[in-house]
C-alpha cells in the first residue's frame, strides 16, 4: 500500500492506494484553505513523520507535523529571519533531512535555508546570505526561492542547493561557505554587472545519481543540463525534447540514469506544449528522451510545477504527477500507461508519497 499526499492552492490531499496501487481512494481536505508548498515525509525513524509547509495569505508561512499517516497533525514552530532582519519569510519550498540524526533543514523564500536539530528551534544560514553576490539575487516569476536541497550521497559535509533565479551553489563545509556552480548554464536575462552573470541561472529542479555523487542533474529556466563533476561544469542534455523549460526533474530510485521530466511551453504559456501532455523519459542519463502519453487526456493545456512529480520506493516504482489544473496521474510502469486518480483538485503544487 502507498499513501500519495498532494499539496494544492487550497489544501492537502491523501489518496490511500490497495495493495497493488491500483485503486485509490481520496481522504478529506486537509489543511483546507492553506497553500501547501511543501511535503516531505521522514522515514529515518519510525512511525514516519510527515512535515508539510503550509502558507497563507493571510497568516503567513507555517510548518505542521504528522505521526500518524496524516490523519492528525500538529503545528511546529516555523522557521523565522530574526527580529530586525529586513528580510521577509514567504514560504516554504523544500524540507530535507540533515545528516545528523533527527535533523531537519528548509528552503524558503526569499532565498533563506535554515536547519534544525530537534524539528523545532530553526538556525538561519548565515553562509549563504553572506555570499558576495547576494545583492545582485534576483527572484523568478515565482519570487526568491530555495526549492531545492540535495545532500551529498558520498560526502555529509557537501549540500547543494537550488534558488530560483540565482542558480546551483555547493557547499564543502557544511553549508559554512558557498560557491555558485552554474558553468555552462544560459543565463535568460544579462546582468548590468558582468561579474556577476551566472547569478541569474535560473534552476527550477536539481537532482544527484546517488550511486555516482559527481554526476548532477537539474531542469532549469532555459534548459535541462547534466554535470558529471560535482556541479563544476553543466552540458545540455535536451535534444530530443519539445521544449527546454519546464520545472520537475525526477529520478527513477532504483535505475540512477533513469530521469522524468514534464517539459511545457516556455515562456509565458507554461503548458504542455500545443496541448500534448507527455512525461518525457530518459534510460541514458540524458542522452536520448522517450515521449510517455498513453493515458494522459489530450489535449490538456495544465503544466506541471517544480514540486508536483515524485516517485514512490516499491520494488517496482511508481511516477506521480499533479497538473495546474488539478488532474493526478499514476504509472506503474515508468510512464508507460498513465492512469487519472479519482477527483479533480485545484492547482497540484506538491506531491510525496509514504509506503503504507
Amino acid at each position: 500500500m502507498v499513501t500519495l499526499f498532494v499539496g494544492t492552492d487550497r489544501g492537502l490531499f491523501a489518496f490511500d492506494s490497495d495493495e497493488h496501487r491500483r485503486h485509490w481512494r481520496m481522504r478529506e481536505p486537509l489543511h483546507r484553505g492553506w497553500q501547501v508548498y511543501s511535503v516531505w515525509p521522514d522515514t529515518r525513524t519510525g512511525p514516519p513523520t510527515i512535515w508539510t509547509g503550509l502558507s497563507s495569505a493571510f497568516y503567513g508561512p507555517h510548518l505542521q507535523r504528522s505521526r500518524d499517516g496524516g490523519r492528525s497533525w500538529e503545528p511546529v514552530p516555523s522557521p523565522r529571519f530574526p527580529d530586525g532582519s529586513s528580510r521577509r519569510l514567504l514560504q516554504i519550498w523544500s524540507l530535507a533531512a540533515a545528516p545528523d540524526s533527527g535533523g531537519v533543514r528548509a528552503g524558503a523564500s526569499e532565498a533563506a535555508l535554515f536547519s534544525s536539530t530537534d524539528g523545532g528551534g530553526w538556525e538561519w544560514n548565515q553562509g549563504l546570505e553572506a555570499h558576495p553576490s547576494r545583492p545582485h539575487w534576483s527572484p523568478g516569476a515565482g519570487g526568491l526561492c530555495l526549492h531545492s536541497i540535495v545532500q551529498d550521497a558520498g560526502d555529509p559535509d557537501r549540500i547543494f542547493i537550488g534558488i530560483s533565479a540565482v542558480g546551483v551553489l555547493r557547499s564543502d563545509d557544511g553549508g559554512t561557505t558557498w560557491a555558485l556552480k552554474n558553468t555552462g548554464v544560459t543565463a535568460p536575462v544579462e546582468e548590468e554587472e558582468p561579474k556577476y552573470t551566472e547569478v541569474m541561472c535560473c534552476v527550477h529542479g536539481l537532482v544527484q545519481d546517488p550511486t555516482d555523487p559527481s554526476r548532477l542533474y537539474q531542469q532549469n529556466h532555459t534548459g535541462v543540463y547534466r554535470s558529471l563533476d560535482g556541479g563544476e561544469r553543466w552540458d545540455r542534455i535536451e535534444e530530443d525534447l519539445p521544449s527546454n523549460f519546464g520545472f520537475p526533474i525526477v529520478m527513477h530510485p532504483r535505475k540512477p540514469r533513469t530521469l522524468f521530466l514534464a517539459p511545457l511551453a516556455a515562456d509565458e504559456d507554461r503548458t504542455f506544449p500545443g496541448g500534448r501532455p507527455g512525461v518525457f523519459r530518459t534510460d541514458d542519463g540524458g542522452d536520448h528522451w522517450t515521449r510517455t502519453h498513453r493515458g494522459l487526456e489530450d489535449p490538456c493545456y495544465s503544466g506541471v510545477l517544480r514540486g508536483a512529480m515524485t516517485a514512490d520506493a516499491e520494488d517496482e516504482p511508481g511516477i506521480y504527477f499533479g497538473t495546474t489544473g488539478g488532474d493526478v496521474y499514476a504509472s506503474l510502469d515508468e510512464g508507460e500507461q498513465w492512469s487519472r486518480l479519482p477527483g479533480r483538485l485545484p492547482r497540484v503544487l506538491s506531491v510525496a508519497t509514504l509506503a503504507g
